[in-house]
């Protein structure tokens, strides 16, 4: 017993032609033979579901088949006679209504296409773009800098400028594709195109190739390049450098140059978007008097005013003083962290002044060598 059509293709009879087809391309997509090879189930299917299509896909056939069912077909799939007009024959693959949705279905099945999908004839094609990561140093990126990168590419061959032909004659037709670029093959049901494996597509051949090149008009080559580091990159950042990527075949543009950004970190800094961070270390009388200190950056340094009473872990924000903000006149901070260092030994000298301090305080040490009368003898006399 036949199935409906309307069911083997999974659509409702009220089912607009669009979606009669988008339903048969993915079908015939998913059991098509050369998706299932040796796989007589999915055979069956993929015939099933042509038949189906080539009823639905024709207003004509579909009326009738609408209305007398089956019965409208006064015979059997491959080879019988066909009441809608004309034979049909699946192991021939002769579907005249199926052209233009075959051109689709070629295209994902065999990567190739066919109808609408063929390589432009011109052997014109764009160069390839290239990607170069480079590393620079926190100075650069703060001043701005232009380094130089050396890169392997593929450059028109200077021999024969491009054509790739040794004496400069014109290209000639293909003789496996006669210049379409593409060859017919059959397998299973179809004919399909593929890509001319003797021209790779151009449609055409050198006759007499350039040595150098072998007559595809381009060579390995190696060639510095300029780089311009804007102030103020960040890690990340790729530059784009215009037609410095791989050459053109046949005079077509040569592709672009990305040249990506990583940050080399410069020792005692540590950048965060535009601010930069570092730490200092200052006595203990500095931070409890306060005083005018140095601090380094990366262009040298500059003089920070430290607050008295400043305590161990504090964070001072110097304006300004960090990276310049890409395409902006102004600048990030620099933060400073505060390390109040303890010293580890004194003089007889420090620690009698050092206990006077703490005696202001009523903080005098309650360690029993501190307390003891040999102890205030050596420090007092």
């Amino acid at each position: 017993m036949k199935r409906d059509y309307y069911e083997v293709l999974g659509v409702a009879k009220s089912a607009s032609k669009d979606e009669i087809k988008s339903a048969y391309r993915k079908l015939a997509l998913k059991y098509h033979p050369d998706k299932n090879p040796g796989n007589k189930e999915a055979e069956e299917k993929f015939k099933e579901i042509n038949e189906a299509y080539e009823v639905l896909s024709d207003e004509q056939k579909k009326q009738q088949y609408d209305t007398f069912g089956h019965d409208a077909m006064g015979g059997t799939p491959g080879g019988g006679s066909n009441p809608f007009g004309g034979s049909y024959s699946y192991s021939s693959g002769d579907f005249s209504n199926m052209g233009d949705i075959f051109g689709d279905i070629f295209g994902d099945i065999f990567g190739g296409g066919a109808s609408g999908r063929k390589r432009s004839r011109t052997s014109q094609r764009r160069g390839e773009d290239l990607r170069y990561d480079i590393e620079v140093s926190y100075l650069d990126v703060m001043k701005g800098a232009e380094v130089s990168i050396d890169i392997p590419k593929k450059e028109t061959c200077s021999k024969c400028h491009g054509t790739g032909s040794r004496d400069n004659s014109a290209p000639k037709q293909c003789p496996q594709c006669k210049g379409k670029g593409q060859v017919k093959y059959s397998q299973g049901f179809f004919s399909f195109s593929q890509e001319c494996p003797q021209c790779k597509g151009k449609g055409t051949v050198i006759a007499n190739p350039c040595p150098d090149c072998r007559g595809e008009g381009i060579v390995n080559a190696r060639k510095t390049i300029k780089v311009k580091i804007p102030q103020g990159v960040q890690e990340g950042t790729s530059l784009k450098v215009t037609g410095s990527g791989n050459a053109g075949i046949n005079g077509a543009p040569a592709g672009d140059l990305y040249v990506v950004i990583h940050m080399k970190q410069t020792s005692g800094f540590r950048r965060e978007g535009d601010d930069l961070y570092t730490e200092i270390s200052i006595s203990f009388p500095k931070a409890a008097m306060g005083a005018e200190i140095d601090v380094p950056i990366l262009e040298g340094s500059v003089k920070i005013k430290i607050p008295q009473g400043t305590q161990s872990g504090r964070t001072l924000r110097i304006r300004e003083q960090g990276f310049p903000m890409l395409g902006r006149r102004t600048r990030g901070d620099l933060y400073v962290k505060i390390n109040v260092v303890v010293p580890t030994s004194l003089t007889d000298q420090q620690k009698r002044a050092l206990f006077e301090y703490a005696k202001t305080m009523g903080d005098v040490p309650q360690d029993a060598k501190y307390q003891s009368h040999s102890f205030f003898k050596k420090i007092f006399g």
